[in-house]
């Protein structure tokens, strides 16, 4: 058959949410297993609305009582994989008849615990493929039908006729509606009808597992090797899952260093803070002790000055220290002095005490005499190096 590529495939699953993952995994089955080829075409639910799926047709070798018959299979792939398991079909030819049991139904779908417990990326096609393997040796989903027997009737689906190994399986798959039973438009098997009469291979012997080819031109496969195929696939999927578990326990060991790094930042700055703390509350003790030192000599000041405030006069008690401040405060003395004259002039107006004449003649002998006394006030203040006042 012609090899199909991985631009190829990825052409035909270009709806497909998780396309490089879906074709990975294709390639890898089609190179192992050469009668498998992939399919693109409309899938049936059994709501009756269609979707293109992809899927994988052909056969796959079964080791059977020391002989090897390709059993005939077609897997769906939902576009949702590899996160839902794929939909599996035993398709058989008109020279075939399904052998229902544990792990088939009247319609041909394989019920596995390995489907039924799915998990990406433990799960995958090629895992799959090979569980199929080692369960049809050991109970055939199909076997040849006899010659002189007419063609079966029509059946019903039946579902699993024993899913004891998938408690609490429900009814409706995990992707969306079940799909039509027995029957997906590629392959016409309509659910409830008979299957059609196709050319297909010489007859087999009755209740015998029935091969599309005959023995394997590759000769008889034994279970030791179909014992070290699966021994390999775990053995190869435990070393990833190590590998997994590896780099997953690196990176929340990096995370932990790096929290470890940021908790001994955050320590050192802490014991910067509380050492700087600690040289700040020593300051305000210091200072409380200096402000309450200050508090008492008031206090005895005070006391002092209260005991002797009858005998002291106010001209006594301030006391300038230099010439020029003693003239800065008769100067500002005499000037309050005059302000307060020019409000009581006012207030003598106001009332008829005196008339507007001699109110604005005295106003204006004051007011000039104000003005000098500001002047020259200003000029000392700025000679002792104090701020203006006005």
């Amino acid at each position: 058959m012609a090899v199909v590529n991985e631009g190829a495939l990825k052409k035909m699953l270009k709806q497909y949410k998780y396309r490089d993952l879906t074709v990975r995994e294709i390639t890898n089955v089609i190179s192992q297993y050469k009668d498998l080829k992939p399919v693109m075409d409309a899938y049936v639910f059994n709501d009756g609305s269609t979707r293109d799926l992809m899927s994988l047709t052909g056969t796959v070798p079964v080791s059977y009582r020391g002989n090897i018959y390709n059993i005939p299979v077609c897997l769906w792939l939902l576009d949702t994989y590899p996160y839902n398991p794929p939909i599996c079909f035993v398709k058989p030819t008109s020279a075939m008849m399904i052998k229902t049991g544990k792990h088939i139904d009247a319609n041909g779908k394989i019920y596995l615990p390995y489907l039924h417990e799915w998990k990406h990326p433990q799960s995958e096609l090629y895992g799959l493929i090979q569980v199929m393997i080692v369960v049809f040796g050991e109970e055939p989903p199909v076997f040849s039908r006899p010659t002189t027997q007419a063609p079966y009737q029509a059946f019903q689906a039946a579902g699993p006729p024993n899913p004891s190994y998938m408690p609490g399986m429900p009814a409706v798959s995990q992707y969306g509606p079940n799909p039509n039973p027995g029957g997906y438009p590629g392959y016409q098997y309509p659910g409830g009808n008979s299957y059609p009469a196709t050319a297909g291979p010489a007859h087999y012997p009755s209740q015998t597992p029935v091969s599309t080819v005959g023995p394997s031109r590759d000769g008889t496969i034994g279970e030791d090797t179909i014992r070290a195929s699966l021994i390999s696939a775990v053995s190869d999927k435990l070393r990833w899952r190590m590998k997994e578990e590896m780099d997953r326990a690196q990176a929340e060991l990096d995370a932990l260093k790096r929290t470890e790094e940021d908790l001994k930042k955050g320590h050192q700055k802490l014991e910067e803070m509380v050492s700087r703390l600690d040289q700040e509350v020593a300051e305000v003790d210091r200072n409380i002790e200096l402000l309450k030192r200050k508090d008492e000599e008031l206090s005895e000041a005070l006391e002092k000055m209260e005991n002797q405030s009858e005998n002291n006069d106010i001209d006594d008690v301030i006391v300038p220290t230099a010439p020029l401040y003693k003239q800065i405060l008769n100067l500002y003395a005499e000037e309050n002095a005059i302000e307060d004259t020019i409000f009581y002039l006012g207030e003598a107006l106001r009332r008829g005490v005196i008339d507007l004449e001699v109110f604005l003649k005295h106003v204006r002998l004051l007011s000039r005499k104000q003005f000098q006394l500001r002047a020259l006030m200003q000029k000392a203040r700025k000679t002792a190096g104090l701020s203006d006042l006005y």
